[in-house]
């Protein structure tokens, strides 16, 4: 069974670092001609992976905005997952779980189990209750071949005050769980390949403020920030450094407010900006 480190490599390597995020917030759908309804929500997430099949080779819906539409949101949601991965898209479910023991394994189970309603190729979590809390999770992605990214650095102001303190060794909380998670992966990656437990790193993030450096082993990260939040394609090695490589630059509104008219050429336009990053 391939990993899903090697097999975001591979996506990357085939179609680029470009993720599209489907956020269908309620004026997007308005601005889409779409209900505030499942489905709403359903036809959004469809016209989004039938823009992106072929462009790209990973999107990244953002389970929130699916779940104010309860059982029928949720069915909404596991459709647009679906033909996401039928497309042969990577899926990337941005749920941002964190719990501690059986709670956070149901979790896991739920995303990252092969088969399941809710299947996705890799789940982001939080961390912040102990990364040991999600040892779990970590085994149930290592059984089905599947990924998961840990917040490891947000670009939220709010975020910079825990995530900035200093541990008892002098680190930051975000080097901390870097450390933490960089481990594990030390004992299940082998040499050369990528991890398959990434880490979410905002684009506007100063790695030097956040106490980060390079990974090792390497391990893939999750870039939100790119497009309206500030940052551009064309900063992506500056900003990230020897580390530039790994990023999944996720972009979301820059993209999804070209309408549904528009996505398509949007898609394609931001795929072949980071095609000519030179990292």
């Amino acid at each position: 069974m391939t990993s899903f480190g090697e097999r975001l490599r591979s996506a990357v390597d085939a179609r680029g670092r470009l993720c599209v995020g489907i956020d269908p917030h309620a004026s997007l759908l308005a601005e889409w001609g779409l209900d505030a309804s499942a489905a709403g929500v359903r036809e959004f997430g469809l016209r989004v992976v039938e823009a992106s099949a072929g462009a790209v080779g990973i999107v990244k819906p953002q389970v929130s905005f699916f779940e104010p539409y309860g059982s029928a949101g949720i069915a909404a949601l596991e459709d647009v997952m679906r033909a996401a991965r039928d497309a042969g898209l990577l899926v990337l479910a941005d749920a941002k779980r964190g719990d501690i023991g059986s709670t956070m394994d149901a979790y896991g189970a739920a995303w990252l189990t092969p088969g399941s309603p809710l299947e996705a190729d890799a789940m982001t979590v939080s961390p912040f209750l102990g990364v040991g809390a999600l040892d779990g999770t970590f085994k149930i992605a290592e059984r089905g071949g599947k990924g998961v990214f840990v917040l490891a650095a947000t670009s939220n102001p709010d975020g910079r005050a825990l995530q900035g303190a200093a541990l008892s060794d002098g680190r930051t909380v975000s080097a901390g769980i870097v450390a933490e998670v960089s481990a594990r992966n030390a004992r299940t990656t082998p040499e050369g390949e990528w991890a398959s437990l990434g880490f979410v790193v905002g684009a506007t993030v100063d790695w030097q403020e956040a106490g980060l450096t390079a990974f090792a082993p390497p391990a893939p990260i999750l870039a939100p920030g790119f497009g309206f939040q500030g940052a551009d394609a064309g900063e992506l090695d500056r900003r990230f450094g020897e580390a530039a490589p790994l990023v999944i630059a996720s972009e979301s509104r820059s993209i999804l407010s070209a309408g549904p008219g528009g996505i398509a050429a949007r898609v394609a336009e931001r795929a072949e900006q980071y095609a000519r990053v030179d990292v």
